[in-house]
């Protein structure tokens, strides 16, 4: 085995992804199910933990194998590090005596095992018991003498009543097939074109959630709270929205300052603080249209049709602009009508792609995006065409 491999942390990665896949999976399906709130945590008693009316109410452990699938055989240390946390958590009085325990894996338990005793079917606890009982008394396996110490510990009645309240879903789908899942989930909520753009978001919003919780250490996330997320998507892909997304706004701007816009804006003096506004406006109308280009959610021709009715809106306000200048205003009077104009892009021109689709920045970024490269659709300035021109003549003649 390779030093990278030894030391190699994508199991334990995907391990964490796939408790937090599942955990935004199991959220969704108890929504379908009932409506009755519950609060959901990651890492706390266990897991995952569903609580309700504040009492943790069914404690999940969550085992994911990507390099090979383990088997649940009635030694499998997966098996007794899980039956561990249960037992010492009872004994302790940190895990409430009616809470349902779930051991959810991608292995698969074998025929006549303790764990095979645990599932939905086939189930029999008292064969369970016997089973474990009689490994913890008897095994050799090392790594599993804490939680045979900490299993043979309870009084047997508190031992029944334990293994009576937990239930074994092995052959689990692994991190990939979840995915499958939450978009089975969420199926009367958006139409099945854009169901995988509708997942990435939904699940970007609860990564950065989960973050929260983490750090927080404090109350678990609220079925309200996932809910409210779910609808607020549902409108963003109806036909008359738009998804408008979170996106990195960390952005490098001494890259931008030789685009065309950016001299378009030096050519009547705009200032720098505004000229960064003018960038991340840019970048974030360049991102947002490539997102959904790249994901389909745009009709054909719309962004070609939107972006016609912005040089519409636009060439109306340059024409006056450029009648009441004259033909011999002086350069000085130029800029300063052409810094009017460019105001009106900064605070009064929003016209949405779609009818509720309204965020600003979409709008201000287009019209750089129309002002950018050697042939720009608008400008500012009302010689910008010519004074375009000569700057690209200048930088090719360098």
């Amino acid at each position: 085995m390779s030093d990278a491999s030894r030391f190699s942390a994508n199991e334990p990665a995907t391990g964490y992804l796939f408790q937090c896949r599942y955990a935004l999976l199991a959220s969704l399906r108890r929504l379908s199910e009932s409506d009755d709130d519950f609060t959901v945590s990651i890492e706390t008693l266990d897991d995952v933990v569903f609580e309700r009316q504040g009492q943790p109410a069914e404690l999940l452990q969550l085992k994911h194998h990507v390099k090979h699938a383990a088997n649940l055989s009635d030694a499998s240390v997966d098996l007794w590090k899980t039956l561990r946390i249960w037992c010492e958590g009872y004994s302790q009085g940190l895990i409430e005596l009616d809470s349902i325990h779930y051991l959810i894996t991608t292995s698969s338990a074998s025929p006549g095992s303790a764990a095979s005793y645990l599932m939905v079917e086939g189930r029999s606890v008292d064969s369970a018991v016997g089973r474990l009982l009689q490994t913890a008394r008897t095994s050799q396996n090392d790594k599993n003498i804490p939680a045979y110490h900490a299993f043979l510990a309870l009084a047997d009645d508190s031992r029944e009543d334990l293994i009576s309240r937990i239930f074994v879903f092995d052959g689990s789908p692994n991190i990939l097939a979840l995915f499958e899942g939450l978009k089975r989930e969420v199926r009367w909520a958006v139409s099945s074109r854009h169901r995988d753009s509708f997942v990435q978001r939904l699940e970007g919003w609860w990564f950065r959630r989960v973050v929260v919780h983490l750090v927080a250490k404090g109350h678990g996330i609220l079925s309200q709270e996932i809910d409210a997320e779910v609808h607020d998507l549902r409108e963003q892909f109806k036909e008359d929205n738009l998804p408008i997304d979170v996106l990195d706004l960390g952005i490098e701007h001494n890259a931008f300052l030789n685009e065309q816009f950016v001299h378009q804006l030096r050519l009547i003096d705009v200032g720098n603080p505004r000229i960064r506004i003018a960038i991340r406006e840019y970048f974030r109308a360049f991102e947002q249209r490539s997102r959904w280009v790249r994901e389909d959610l745009l009709h054909i021709g719309e962004l070609d049709k939107y972006e016609r009715r912005l040089v519409e809106e636009w060439e109306i306000l340059f024409e006056q602009m450029r009648e009441e200048l004259g033909e011999d205003a002086a350069e000085e009077k130029k800029k300063q009508a052409a810094r009017a104009l460019y105001k009106w892009i900064e605070s009064e021109a929003n016209f949405p792609i779609r009818p509720r689709c309204g965020e600003p920045f979409v709008t201000r970024g287009t019209y750089h995006i129309l002002a950018n490269g050697p042939e720009p659709r608008v400008g500012w300035h009302p010689d910008f065409l010519a004074r375009v021109k000569a700057l690209l003549g200048a930088e090719a003649n360098k």
